[in-house]
């Protein structure tokens, strides 16, 4: 599921890059409204309920994630590619494993695991190598480092949200707000211009974003990270250059070569490595629930799973993960993260 995620989201940067005539707050107000109506019919029954049981704090959450990593993110990654190539903000991007692996520990007053801190930095040696260093300007660095704080907060805000909202709620929620949100920036920004017809290329490009990276992208994405952890979860990011590299010739904005090649390898070693995939097989054994050696309760706790790879009873509708993200949430195991993204 983060894998899904984390490529739909590296070709959005190429989508992103057709996008650059586009009215910014418009076509992101157009974008996540779209993905909220089509969200909204999967959340099942009782939705209202669990809206109403929602704190003050946990709506004011809501808000940031919205702003900061979702309607924030996309703005900074269209103002840079307004003077930038699309791998000066894709390798920026792909940095986020290792702020991640360092920020989430700390919000939990524990150490960074030196398995997911080793993993990122190779992830993110491997995003460099995949996007190189392309054509940009201090704008185009500065709006490229607010998109990687975007990131970030988009991994560190949506942990405490989780688990009492589910995967599907949570996206539909944070859609909705981020709807209006922009929606809100347009009219002040753009007033009449925020809206106007866009060509066939804008029309596919924002159809590529509203229905595939954010709908399925998001569910994908906030039931991975639940299963798996903030930190864990976030180094599928180097997937992000990656599949912005292999879908850029698509576009006709760049090419794909050896480079690319040895840098998506390196990003799937790094992966492997932070995940605890290369180690005795415990760990990948148990969160994808496949036969494997007998895990003892403490140890899987330790690791901030389930022994049966966090799956837990099937549920449908609203918080339909809750019992499954409760102790990775709250218990500050490693991968689990906490804190305010």
């Amino acid at each position: 599921m983060t894998v899904s995620r984390r490529v739909l989201v590296g070709a959005s940067f190429t989508a992103n890059s057709l996008l650059t005539a586009y009215p910014y707050t418009g076509g992101q107000a157009l974008r996540y409204g779209v993905a909220f109506l089509l969200l909204l019919p999967l959340c099942g029954s009782g939705t209202t309920a669990v809206l109403r049981r929602l704190t003050a704090r946990q709506w004011g959450r809501l808000a940031l994630l919205a702003a900061t990593g979702m309607v924030g993110f996309n703005l900074a990654v269209l103002a840079a590619e307004r003077t930038a190539e699309p791998a000066v903000p894709g390798v920026f991007v792909g940095c986020a494993p290792v702020a991640v692996a360092v920020v989430v520990p700390l919000l939990s007053r524990r150490r960074p695991a030196r398995a997911v801190a080793a993993g990122a930095l190779v992830v993110a040696v491997g995003a460099f190598t995949v996007q190189g260093w392309g054509r940009t300007d201090g704008a185009g660095l500065g709006w490229s480092a607010a998109a990687l704080a975007g990131e970030v907060g988009f991994a560190v805000l949506a942990v405490p949200l989780a688990g009492p909202l589910g995967p599907r709620l949570l996206s539909a929620v944070v859609c909705g707000v981020a709807a209006a949100e922009a929606g809100a920036l347009a009219l002040v920004f753009d007033g009449r211009a925020a809206l106007r017809m866009p060509d066939p290329v804008e029309t596919a490009a924002l159809v590529w974003q509203a229905v595939v990276v954010t709908v399925v992208g998001f569910v994908c994405w906030y039931a991975a990270m639940r299963r798996i952890g903030a930190e864990r979860a976030t180094l599928f990011s180097g997937l992000i250059p990656v599949s912005a590299a292999l879908t850029a010739p698509f576009a006709g904005t760049g090419g794909y070569g050896a480079a690319q090649a040895a840098g998506s390898l390196l990003v799937g070693f790094g992966v492997a490595l932070g995940a605890g995939l290369l180690g005795h097989g415990r760990l990948g054994s148990v969160r994808r629930g496949l036969p494997g050696p007998e895990v003892d309760p403490r140890a899987a706790r330790a690791d901030g799973v389930h022994g049966n790879g966090g799956a837990g009873p099937a549920r449908s509708g609203p918080g339909e993960d809750w019992r499954d993200s409760r102790p990775a949430v709250r218990r500050g195991a490693p991968g689990a993260g906490s804190g305010a993204r």
